[in-house]
């Protein structure tokens, strides 16, 4: 419509912009560039609003030539540039499926900056009275002082359902966090999740979404506690008398039960329940790119299926970035007064940007006061492992 008004309005006006028209016909144009010009710049890529992200089935718009996404077969899932938040592909992102331990992530976000790493506490028994049957514990004990720290390595590493509620109980309250933790997710553009028990534990009508998560993942990435916690490999727990190891249960990051380490992992947090089934919403860097993916349920094979999922998901998005067009935003639903998440995560400093690097997640070991890194992995290995499963 523009390029015929202006025809007409030059026919009309003078013979010299008939001439300039003439050289920009439609088969002008197909010749493509004059020799020695440059050809023209692909037209910028335009992010969808998110109805395409609400669509059932997988969304992607790879260029030509681009690999389709892996088959996998979790429930839901989702591939984003933690950078720019765009989402590079998903499958029933907004699905609701209960999210396990990496509900985790929105009870740190929610917590952290309100409470001291340094600050003590002694744990009363009523604290740890609630801890639902069968929780994973990182083995908080009624009477033992902790600091606020400890706890947080015991959340992040053993998917502590004792520590979070002593976290809880300092933050105001179950009931409180809970509230507070919805209130945090909607002002991160996150309407898919509702919070009933602020560990993950299941609970009637508590959900969430591969969206949700990753965006609540990528948006711990920007806290500096955060991202330090869930990028620990290794850590002392105190205990009665004397501390002991615990080992972070996601097995990307550490290596464990026959699963490879992921190159460039940065955390973030994996979960299981018999309800939510495996869970796992996960980060990793490389050639200066953060990408974060979330799994949920996979339906195939073993406890383990969840880590190898996000491993093909995340070698596609590393490989494929730059050749798709965004499916959403992971700011897509943020309200509008909200700041979207800066492009530049600190979680940046925890993984080298090289991909030649052998990064295996596990040079980050925490509180090491008298031990060493390799007696704690001596001790690992001597206990057997990790002191509680998630």
């Amino acid at each position: 419509m523009v390029t015929g008004f202006c025809h007409r309005a030059a026919v009309s006006a003078c013979s010299l912009c008939v001439a300039g028209l003439l050289a920009l016909t439609p088969a002008a144009a197909a010749a493509g560039p004059r020799a020695g010009e440059p050809a023209p710049p692909r037209p910028p890529a335009t992010t969808p609003g998110p109805s395409l992200l609400y669509r059932s089935g997988v969304q992607v718009r790879p260029h030509r030539g681009t690999p389709a996404p892996p088959e996998v077969s979790a429930l839901s899932w989702l591939v984003a540039d933690s950078g720019s938040g765009e989402v590079l592909a998903a499958n029933d992102a907004h699905r609701e499926l209960p999210p396990a331990s990496t509900l985790k992530t929105l009870f740190a976000l929610t917590v952290l900056p309100g409470l001291p790493g340094g600050q003590q506490h002694t744990v009363r028994y009523e604290e740890l009275a609630d801890v639902g049957e069968g929780s994973s514990l990182v083995g908080v004990e009624e009477g033992h002082t902790y600091q606020v720290a400890d706890l947080w390595r015991g959340v992040f590493l053993s998917s502590g359902n004792d520590a979070v509620h002593v976290l809880a109980r300092l933050n105001g309250g179950w009931e409180h966090t809970a509230r507070r933790m919805q209130d945090k997710a909607r002002s991160l553009g996150a309407l898919d999740t509702h919070v009933v028990s602020p560990d993950g534990y299941d609970a009637p009508g508590q959900v969430s979404s591969a969206y949700d998560l990753a965006v609540f993942g990528r948006a711990g990435l920007h806290n500096p506690d955060f991202a330090r916690y869930c990028a620990t490999a290794e850590a002392l727990f105190p205990g009665d008398g004397s501390s002991y190891p615990i080992e972070n249960t996601n097995r990307l990051l550490t290596g464990e039960d026959g699963v490879a380490p992921y190159p460039g992992l940065i955390g973030i947090k994996n979960g299981y329940t018999s309800n939510a089934g495996n869970t796992l919403v996960a980060a990793a860097r490389r050639g200066g790119r953060t990408l974060v993916v979330t799994v949920l349920n996979p339906q195939d094979g073993g406890g383990l299926t969840v880590y190898e999922e996000a491993r093909a998901l995340l070698d596609w998005g590393f490989a494929a970035a730059g050749q798709v067009d965004p499916v959403g935003s992971l700011d897509g639903l943020r309200p509008p007064s909200r700041t979207p998440v800066s492009a530049k995560p600190v979680a940046a400093a925890v993984a080298p940007d090289d991909e030649g690097s052998d990064w295996s997640g596990t040079a980050v070991v925490a509180g090491l006061t008298g031990l060493g890194a390799g007696a704690v992995a001596l001790a690992l290995r001597a206990k057997g492992g990790r002191s509680a499963r998630d």
